[in-house]
């Protein structure tokens, strides 16, 4: 007797999330971070410094990929997609503040747009704290045209920074490593559609033609 067939698996429709251009400065200036951040705590903490040696090749490694840290972020402005998203990051909406003042805010109820307010609140502080580091840190390097006390100054502001950096960093790892299907749309740069629609349901809607809550970046948005 021949054995019936099985039924085929069902492929759940995949959502285009990402596009090249935004995965790669995402790693890229991931990357750049965790090197920085690696290398302060070797630069800051004497049982380190003494464990890896070669102090002026750690601080070496930790400037350069600071003044890098900018490079990723302005090359993606030559990607439209990276654009696209950038506006959305920069637009509030009632929904996100719905989002954030909500206690169940994870349940789907409240449709967000492709980010929601936290992330958005992420990138700002993400961004804010890059350029705070960058400049901090050209005062503290430039010895030369940079007085004392700037420079004392600087240290302090890039010490504190560089902290708020870390926790930061912390926090979003620990965010992503709680959510893997948000995690893996950074490689392969889609997510299932069922996720969409509980994640950011607004964002979803605009994918299936249905009025979204947050509409795409152009001149006449109202947000």
């Amino acid at each position: 007797m021949t054995r019936p067939a099985e039924p085929a698996a069902v492929v759940e429709p995949e959502l285009a999330r990402f596009a090249r251009p935004v995965r790669w400065v995402h790693g890229l200036v991931g990357a750049l971070v965790l090197v920085c951040i690696v290398t302060a705590a070797v630069l800051y903490n004497g049982s380190l410094a003494v464990l890896v040696g070669h102090r002026h090749l750690v601080e070496l490694v930790h400037v350069r990929c600071g003044f890098a840290l900018p490079v990723p972020l302005l090359a993606g402005l030559v990607s439209r997609s990276y654009r696209a998203d950038l506006r959305r990051l920069n637009r509030v909406t009632p929904r996100d503040w719905q989002w954030l003042r909500s206690r169940s805010r994870r349940d789907g109820r409240i449709p967000v747009g492709k980010f929601n307010a936290g992330q958005k609140l992420n990138g700002a502080l993400s961004a804010g704290a890059i350029a705070v580091l960058l400049m901090s840190g050209t005062v503290m390097y430039s010895t030369g045209w940079a007085p004392l006390p700037w420079r004392t100054g600087a240290t302090f502001v890039h010490d504190w920074s560089a902290l708020a950096v870390g926790l930061l960093v912390v926090g979003h790892v620990r965010f992503a490593l709680g959510d893997p299907v948000a995690m893996r749309s950074l490689r392969t740069g889609t997510v299932p559609r069922r996720w969409a629609q509980q994640e950011h349901g607004a964002w979803a809607a605009e994918h299936s033609g249905s009025p979204a809550d947050e509409p795409r970046s152009g001149p006449g948005s109202p947000d």
